[in-house]
């Protein structure tokens, strides 16, 4: 009878690893799928080249993009141009990075930002970098990013030069931010100029007389869409990134590229349940 028990024990034994592990597989797997993966960021902040006035707004574009796991902001604080930051480096959790100027001219902080990107950069913690500078110098840092496969998103005024916008896969204007900082701002209506920066329009001037606006937007329709057809504006938005890592709607005035598609009145909209498709005017 024992014989027959332990016979009967090794029988069903073998069976529980084959059982027990693809339930809990599963569920696992299960649960994994529902979970949205979070894009883990680094934002690297030029002091010297960024408003302390921003820091909180600044903070909130980078929370639309992703995770911010690492937050330095690089500079010599122990000049008094700095002191405005200080109040906000424990407020927000960033890390200060102190670089004394060794020769007068010359911006020792930018080669300590550098070093710091690359090192990051090398134990591929990160799905990508925030580099918050109006300076020309981060331009090849940011192409080398990208040549890693890494995401890139500038933060700068509209005074920084193209080849960094340019650079970046995204670039956020920082008057954007400032000027809707405020919980009543009212954005006001703007356009590129021949430098691509954002500049205030004259008056009451319609978007249709923005020739660069217009070609960018056609562009845009005419890479992703077959014969005329309706296009997703997600779809559309990101095209539009890809061809002008600077476009924002809110460049123009606009909190969303909905209703900049509305305004210029270039395109046929279709709203449909969860979501809004657009196609070219004939």
């Amino acid at each position: 009878m024992q014989q027959d028990h332990c016979a009967f024990t090794n029988l069903l034994m073998p069976s529980l690893p084959k059982i027990l592990p693809r339930a809990n597989g599963s569920r696992s797997a299960d649960a994994r799928r529902k979970q949205p993966r979070l894009t883990k960021l680094a934002v690297l902040i030029d002091a010297d080249n960024t408003s302390a006035d921003l820091v909180e707004s600044l903070l909130r574009e980078v929370a639309k993009y992703g995770t911010a796991h690492v937050k330095r902001i690089y500079g010599d604080w122990t000049t008094p141009q700095l002191n405005k930051w200080k109040d906000k480096l424990n407020q927000f959790a960033i890390q200060p990075i102190q670089q004394f100027g060794y020769t007068t001219g010359k911006n020792a902080t930018d080669s300590v930002l550098i070093i710091d990107a690359m090192d990051l950069l090398y134990t591929q913690n990160f799905d990508g970098f925030c580099i918050v500078s109006s300076d020309s110098d981060f331009t090849r840092l940011a192409s080398r990013i990208r040549e890693a496969g890494l995401v890139v998103y500038g933060f700068g005024e509209k005074k920084t030069p193209r080849a960094f916008i340019s650079a970046c896969d995204k670039f956020i204007y920082t008057e954007i931010l400032d000027r809707n900082s405020g919980t009543n701002a009212e954005p006001s209506r703007v356009s590129k100029n021949e430098t691509g920066g954002a500049t205030k329009a004259r008056g009451d001037q319609s978007l249709t007389d923005d020739q660069n606006l217009l070609n960018l937007l056609k562009d845009a329709y005419e890479a992703i869409s077959e014969e005329n057809e309706w296009v997703h504006l997600g779809s559309f938005g990101a095209q539009l990134t890809k061809l002008s890592s600077s476009f924002d709607s809110r460049n123009y005035g606009y909190k969303k590229l909905s209703a900049l598609i509305k305004a210029i009145d270039l395109f046929e909209v279709k709203t449909d349940p969860g979501s809004l498709h657009i196609k070219l005017k004939t």
